[in-house]
């Protein structure tokens, strides 16, 4: 099981997969136990890291993740199926937000296209059980969401970095929930409904 995890983590640093950051996956297992959270929806699978993480911490949790990369949404199946977690990992290979899915979650997990969290969180609201929570990562986008848009040289990163701005503020504003932020992995927002 050990093995399988790290093998994971070194595939990702060497394929430059985006994981979730070690304090990033402790701080979200932690509030996923603390919360006795048993349902979990996750945008973005890449390679299965952090569902069989999520899975593993007691046997009545029930993931549900999509992917939209071919490659990682297989190598995801392969590491899902490595560690026996098929029957409670459900991968479904689509665009999130193509998916529409009637079943409701104790928690929403948005690790995905960073440019598209807004409509993600919209989309997903509704599969939230009363008292349920969304949680995003990447809101610091390793340092750069604080960085002054000058001094950040390509433009696709500096379109991106507006549009995690965009959502941080969209999640201050929103009355329909409440978020707090938290400054561990690569930064982390946890929603919950009013």
């Amino acid at each position: 099981m050990n093995e399988t995890i790290k093998n994971m983590e070194e595939y990702a640093k060497n394929n430059n997969v985006p994981i979730m950051q070690k304090d990033g996956i402790e701080f979200l297992l932690k509030f996923i136990k603390d919360n006795n959270i048993k349902s979990i929806l996750e945008i973005g699978t890449a390679i299965g890291y952090s569902s069989i993480r999520m899975a593993l911490l007691d046997n009545s949790i029930n993931i549900t993740t999509i992917e939209r990369d071919s490659s990682r949404y297989s190598l995801a199946l392969e590491n899902i199926e490595k560690v026996s977690l098929s029957n409670r990992i459900n991968v479904i290979y689509d665009d999130a937000l193509n998916v529409n899915l009637n079943t409701k979650f104790d928690l929403i997990f948005i690790d995905a296209a960073k440019g598209k969290n807004i409509e993600f969180f919209e989309k997903y609201k509704k599969n939230l059980n009363n008292g349920g929570y969304i949680i995003t990562d990447n809101l610091c986008f390793h340092g750069l969401v604080e960085t002054d848009l000058s001094q950040i040289e390509s433009r696709n990163v500096r379109g991106l970095v507006r549009k995690i701005r965009n959502y941080i503020d969209f999640l201050k504003q929103n009355k329909e929930f409440s978020t707090k932020f938290y400054t561990v992995g690569d930064g982390i927002s946890i929603s919950r409904k009013n």
